[in-house]
């Protein structure tokens, strides 16, 4: 298909990129410059002076509210101001001159009698405002992804403007930034001194109060309050401790009298338990001795004896332990009586001090608070004024706006490249849509196909480079040793290879100009160049061609013979090329179906077959005249002509129809005026026919 369509595809590949690069060269270019800004907010830390910068937890919501701020229209108007862009025809429409379509419309308008618009002032509100919104369409800002980086970028005609615009505009953004800043730190350091002026006077006035109770009361600031409660709390602290000691005392008195437990003897009593534990060991040495002995054995009685005498010291021993444990609970509790008596005695004399400290406390609170309340805005005060001092704005810019060396459209080489893909697939697109247009027959393959018959040949279309001022139907005569005569040879071999060998042939077609009659007249001189007796009869009565592509004058023919007013013989002539024999149409009347469908022109026909060896027959256009019905019908074959990827297969195919139904011979089909370049890239089978390496098998 490709192939087919080459010439399809490359138009559309060369074409739509040409007119793209015309328009590209027509179109007015638009530069874009683009600088770029990191917003990094900032705070003075007083209190932290390692540092002066914290971070600040910046979200995509931020920026994208940055961005917005930054092509706000007070910073579009200021830019517009100090440039000039009022005055340019290019933002302000005011300014442009009226197209050829506004002056028709006004001309029309004024025609008809219609009110005019007004011209707008290129100076107005309006005019001004067209202006700001102009320039803000052109100017993009985006928040670069992942980062705190903003690009600011302008798109204008002039690479200059565009750059200046860009740099002024960041500048601009940075500047409302900081005068911003100045703002709210000037608003907040008025604030806090006024304030800070208020709670002086507060505290001169609380010191004034204070001071006028103590000179009244003649207390001496800090005395007896101080030490009442540094009293106290020391009693407090030893009636603590006495009453502690109490409580061991008490318990050692417990486990003495209890004798609960050996290691808590051990620790009140030692020498209990070292009087428990001999008392213990001679007992189990009595024991033993029992289990050996009986009970009233010497030996037995005396360990007895020292089992008692140490049982009696381990009563004496805790009666001594439990006497003085008694003792050190007595003391205790004497002196913890002794201290809560003197805690009761002073906490008594500070409540009837306290009473009139009272109002005292109060008014020193009040100063207190006054105090560090005019503290905490003198600091934040002095926050404030350092503040002041180092201020910077939340942006910074990081790299300026240059003027661009190339627009940024069109931008011709991508486009262009577009262009040419586009074109290609166009192409593509075109190839196929003509393919799927296309119901011609473009090779001997389809013919076979799609008509069930057999291509005898393809006749080669020649172009008069080829002829050289030879008619095509002389061809073969001239050059017999050419494609188109080997073709021509092809058809003659594939009629005689038949089934049957026809001896006369009728050559028709669908409709005009297939090639029939030159089919017919190449026959029939290549076959009488090879010695075979041919003759060729004009039978298209209505439209003849033998006498004006053979040449001679317009003489009685075949339709004079069928009528009876002329003989065979008279109106057969031979060529002046070969020796072939042709019969002219002759004088043609509205009876020319009568005639051939008469006896004469089968007596014709016959006396034609015992002179030649071959009759060809001229038929007229199968769609247009009856006759070629009749005319395929008494001859032994009819071979149909079907012109080269120009003629539809439905065409085709109706004529197949009316000739069978006709019960015609259709010996074959003869694709006519074939392009050997075109056919030869047509990727079919018989195309090899035409290729370059059978160039020597040819004489030209």
């Amino acid at each position: 298909m490709l192939r087919r369509r080459f010439r399809a595809l490359l138009a559309c590949a060369v074409l739509i990129p040409a007119l793209s690069l015309i328009a590209l060269r027509q179109t007015t270019p638009r530069y874009t410059a683009s600088g770029t800004v990191i917003y990094d907010p900032n705070e003075y830390k007083p209190r932290e002076m390692q540092s002066i910068l914290r971070v600040d937890p910046t979200t995509p919501a931020t920026m994208a509210s940055q961005a917005e701020v930054l092509r706000n229209l007070r910073g579009v108007e200021q830019v517009a101001d100090q440039l000039g862009l009022f005055a340019r025809p290019e933002f302000n429409p005011a300014r442009r001159p009226a197209s050829a379509l506004a002056r028709v419309a006004r001309w029309t308008e004024a025609r008809l009698g219609l009110p005019l618009p007004r011209p707008v002032d290129p100076a107005s509100e309006t005019a001004r405002n067209a202006v700001l919104l102009a320039v803000q369409q052109a100017l993009e800002v985006r928040a670069v992804a992942g980062s705190r980086v903003l690009e600011v970028s302008f798109t204008v005609n002039d690479p200059v403007l565009a750059a200046a615009v860009v740099n002024r505009l960041i500048d601009v953004y940075i500047r409302d930034q900081l005068a911003a800043k100045f703002r709210a730190v000037r608003r907040a350091q008025d604030w806090l001194e006024s304030r800070a002026a208020e709670l002086k006077v507060e505290v001169r006035t609380a010191e004034d109060r204070v001071a006028a109770y103590r000179s009244r009361e003649g207390m001496v600031r800090g005395m007896h309050a101080g030490l009442d409660a540094e009293q106290i709390s020391t009693q407090t602290e030893t009636l603590a401790r006495a009453r502690s000691e109490l409580a061991q005392a008490e318990g050692r008195l417990d486990v003495a009298r209890n004798g609960v437990g050996v290691a808590a003897q051990a620790a009140v009593a030692p020498s209990v338990v070292e009087a428990q534990q001999q008392a213990d060991l001679l007992a189990a040495q009595l024991q033993s001795l029992l289990a050996r002995l009986g009970p009233n054995h010497p030996d037995v009685r005396a360990a007895q004896r020292q089992v008692e005498q140490a049982q009696r010291a381990v009563a004496s021993a805790r009666e001594r332990v439990v006497g003085a444990t008694e003792a050190e609970v007595r003391a205790a509790r004497a002196r913890v009586a002794m201290l809560e008596e003197e805690l009761a005695r002073a906490r008594s004399q500070s409540e009837s001090q306290g009473e009139a400290q009272i109002p005292l406390h109060e008014m020193e609170r009040d100063l207190d608070a006054s105090r560090t309340l005019l503290q905490s805005v003198l600091d934040r005060l002095q926050e404030i004024r350092q503040q002041a001092a180092v201020e910077s704005a939340d942006a910074r810019e990081l790299s300026l706006a240059l003027p661009p060396a190339e627009p940024s459209f069109p931008r011709a080489r991508p486009m262009l490249a577009i262009a040419a893909a586009l074109g290609v697939l166009l192409g593509l697109l075109a190839a196929y849509l003509m393919e799927l247009a296309d119901t011609t027959l473009k090779s001997g393959e389809e013919v076979r196909s799609l008509l069930a018959l057999p291509c005898l040949a393809l006749i080669p279309s020649l172009g008069r480079r080829a002829l050289r001022g030879v008619p095509v139907a002389a061809y073969p005569a001239h050059k017999p040793m050419s494609p188109f005569a080997e073709q021509i040879r092809g058809l003659r071999a594939g009629l005689w290879l038949g089934r049957e060998r026809p001896r006369t042939v009728a050559v028709a077609a669908s409709r005009p100009a297939e090639g029939k009659t030159t089919v017919t007249l190449a026959l029939g001189r290549s076959a009488a160049l090879s010695g075979e007796r041919v003759v060729a009869i004009d039978c298209d009565i209505r439209h003849p061609s033998f006498a004006r592509l053979i040449g001679g004058e317009a003489a009685p023919g075949l339709a004079e013979v069928l009528r009876g007013s002329a003989r065979l013989g008279d109106v057969l002539r031979k060529d002046h090329l070969t020796d072939l024999f042709y019969v002219p149409a002759g004088e043609g009347g509205p009876e020319t179906l009568a005639l051939f469908m008469s006896e004469a022109m089968g007596r014709v026909l016959q006396d034609l077959r015992q002179q030649f060896d071959l009759v060809l027959m001229d038929a007229p256009p199968a769609h247009a005249m009856t006759e070629t019905r009749v005319i395929a019908q008494i001859a032994d074959a009819t071979l149909l002509c079907v012109r080269w990827r120009a003629t539809p297969r439905a065409v085709v195919q109706n004529a197949i129809e009316l000739l069978e139904a006709a019960s015609a011979s259709i010996a074959g089909v003869a694709l006519t005026r074939v392009d050997a370049r075109a056919h030869r890239r047509s990727g079919a089978a018989d195309a090899e026919a035409c290729h370059p390496r059978y160039r020597r098998y040819y004489q030209r």
